[in-house]
């Protein structure tokens, strides 16, 4: 049996996925499945680069604003939903797009993983937090490194929140969290398109986005969230843009202090995005979206990849 197609666009943030992915979706028949996690999100638009208004309206778009900030969107739901979600893109007759840059969210999609169903254990989570602000994170993940190494391997030092989901589990379960996660044969048939540009360029285009952010009201929306009750210390309000403002808005920093730092942190996760998506993986087709005829080369190699009737 044929296994139904999916197009996967990945790479680095300010990349230019969002614009590239529509004018291709518009051009064969697609919808966009965003498997992004910070787009999750309601009303956490203008630091998550949330596609726009008109950007939202050119060519259908899923799995963008399904939670509240408050909420928790597990691994095991987001896959379970996604895969629901393509299935209703294939049944109206027209080609998947997912796009994003949350590798861990794109493999759980793609690559058949089996992600553990460990429902929230709050007081668990909670302890864990003690700990963490108690003994550091540091020890945390030296604790997740004893329990698990090839989890804390998979998993970076300042990402504390999938550090105590793993010790969660492996404490919930008395077994590995690695060893949970599974992985099976896709469910598609998958062509993978990354977009890549020189660090340089790609650094340049972080500072403008930023800049551009405080300049669309960035610091008003952080507020508004605050207002709505929304406590900083949720995972979703310590993504990087809220973090920075929350200190603004409380006084601790000045707007400079905050895009200084939000600048820094980016180009962290710029690199450790890379460690998902490699240039040198021969199942990823990479493009330069500085090329002036950039979504004609892409059309031209998905046409000759997929031989569907759904193009």
């Amino acid at each position: 049996m044929t296994k139904p197609p999916v197009i996967l666009i990945v790479g680095p943030t300010a990349v230019g996925k969002t614009e590239i992915a529509i004018r291709l979706a518009q051009r064969l028949n697609g919808e966009i499945v965003s498997v992004d996690s910070r787009l999750f999100y309601r009303g956490m638009d203008i630091g998550t680069a949330k596609p726009s208004k008109e950007e939202l309206a050119r060519v259908p778009h899923h799995l963008i604003d399904i939670v509240n900030p408050d909420e928790t969107l597990s691994l095991a739901v987001f896959q379970r939903m996604a895969r629901e979600v393509i299935a209703g893109v294939h049944a109206r007759g027209k080609l998947p797009f997912l796009v994003g840059g949350t590798g861990q969210y794109v493999r759980a999609v793609t690559e058949g993983w089996s992600p553990p169903e460990v429902t929230p254990n709050v007081r668990m989570r909670d302890a864990l937090e003690k700990m963490k602000e108690e003994r550091g994170k540091e020890w945390l993940h030296a604790r997740l490194q004893t329990l698990d190494p090839e989890a804390a391997q998979a998993i970076d030092l300042r990402n504390v929140r999938r550090t105590i989901r793993a010790l969660e589990v492996i404490f919930s379960t008395g077994r590995r969290f690695s060893e949970q996660r599974g992985q099976g044969g896709s469910l598609y048939r998958l062509v993978t398109i990354g977009l890549t540009r020189p660090r340089e360029e790609l650094y340049r285009r972080v500072d403008e986005r930023i800049e551009k952010m405080f300049a669309d009201g960035l610091l008003d929306e952080v507020r508004a969230l605050l207002e709505k009750g929304y406590a900083p210390s949720l995972p979703s309000m310590s993504a990087i843009g809220y973090r920075e403002c929350v200190r603004v808005v409380k006084g601790e920093w000045t707007t400079e202090q905050a895009k200084a730092e939000m600048k820094r942190v980016t180009r962290i996760f710029v690199r450790r995005q890379a460690n998902w998506f490699k240039e040198s993986d021969p199942g990823i087709r990479w493009f330069h979206p500085s090329h002036e005829n950039i979504a004609d080369e892409i059309e031209t190699f998905l046409r000759n990849s997929l031989e569907t009737s759904v193009l």
